[in-house]
């Protein structure tokens, strides 16, 4: 059965799915980095899902804030 979300906890939700898929995101770009000499295979995986937490994140960004990316294009 699902529960009922009034909007300001779904608000929240969306506010904490938003930090945890910027701490992703930075984690994954750090492993990128840090792969990048080593393993260039893993290096680019971890860069693509680096680039999937960003727009993971511009869509979040979109919803909790709207206009925030419009200048982007």
């Amino acid at each position: 059965m699902t529960d009922v979300v009034d909007s300001d906890e779904l608000l929240r939700r969306m506010q904490r799915a938003r930090a945890s898929a910027r701490q992703e995101e930075r984690s994954w770009r750090k492993r990128s980095e840090q792969l990048r000499s080593t393993d260039p295979e893993a290096a680019r995986d971890a860069a693509v899902r680096t680039l999937a937490y960003e727009s993971v994140i511009t869509v979040l960004d979109e919803i909790l804030t709207p206009g925030k990316h419009s200048d982007q294009g």
